[in-house]
């Protein structure tokens, strides 16, 4: 999940007290993210057959920084509506109940994070612009393939869920003098990311097939029958926002990825590494990642 080079860390003694921070997480002698109050009360709510846009609109202004996200995200190039919604109501209208709740996930979830330090802040930028870059990158590959067992609109949610444990990890330190720095932070989220976010979600209570996405993160060439699916295109995602910031070097060459090789013609072109669609629209991709986060 975090892939940078991290053979610069393994001299340092001080990765044993980073690791030692992370197991009073894994041990529960620390509290992991809960998600905020309102999130849950708008989740229930969306549980709720009977639920008017209305009242939805009603309990999003609850929160004026999830509300100005939506309008945001609402009049995003991703959306590419020709009349930019003008309140909450005309954005759930627009991008549909499912698709509202989706984002105030996305919202959650970085609020969640609060920087500590410096330092800190520095490593929660630096998780969430390759997070933003992943999301987008998987989401214009969501609507450009049109994979039939994948639902473009819970594209977003499961790059962004996919990282959770990344940032579960940074929250370790949020009570703690010492913050690791990025390369000790990489090596940390290579070794505890997948165990923390699986923990987290299923404390969240998130449906199954995002707990599923965390599990195959950055695992190319697994076995993975049937066609192409919501962890195939994560993966997707993953590879070439890795490929465009060149964090890691040994990627393998995207023809032997088991997701690509669930693609035809003449979707699987490749050009310069990566999927020739993807490749050659990466400023629209990146002006996207920006408009997201």
């Amino acid at each position: 999940m975090c892939d940078m080079d991290s053979s610069v860390i393994s001299g340092q003694t001080d990765y044993s007290i980073y690791r030692g921070v992370i197991g009073d997480l894994l041990s529960g002698k620390e509290q992991l993210p809960s998600l905020p109050a309102i999130t849950f009360e708008i989740r229930n709510a969306m549980g709720q057959q009977n639920l008017s846009m209305i009242e939805l609109s009603r309990l999003l202004a609850k929160d004026p920084a999830l509300s100005a996200v939506l309008l945001k995200y609402a009049s995003s190039p991703l959306v590419g509506t020709p009349t930019p919604p003008q309140n909450l109501l005309d954005v759930i209208r627009l991008l549909g109940m499912n698709q509202v709740e989706r984002i105030t996930m996305v919202h959650s979830v970085k609020s969640l994070f609060s920087v500590h330090s410096v330092k800190h802040k520095r490593l929660f930028m630096e998780a969430w612009r390759r997070l933003a870059l992943k999301a987008s990158l998987s989401t214009y590959i969501a609507k450009h393939m049109h994979f039939k067992n994948v639902l473009p609109d819970n594209v977003l949610m499961a790059a962004l869920l996919s990282e959770v444990g990344t940032l579960a990890v940074l929250s370790a330190f949020k009570s703690s003098e010492e913050t690791p720095d990025i390369p000790a932070y990489v090596a940390l989220c290579r070794e505890y990311a997948k165990s923390l976010g699986v923990i987290t979600l299923k404390q969240w209570q998130v449906d199954e097939q995002y707990l599923k996405v965390v599990q195959e993160i950055g695992n190319w060439k697994g076995e993975s029958p049937g066609p192409a699916n919501l962890s195939d295109l994560i993966n997707l995602g993953l590879y070439h926002s890795l490929k465009l910031t060149h964090t890691k070097t040994d990627l393998p060459p995207i023809q032997e990825l088991t997701a690509y090789q669930k693609l035809e013609e003449p979707e699987n072109s490749v050009v310069a590494g990566g999927l020739t669609f993807v490749m050659t629209n990466v400023q629209e991709i990146k002006m996207v990642a920006k408009s997201l986060f």
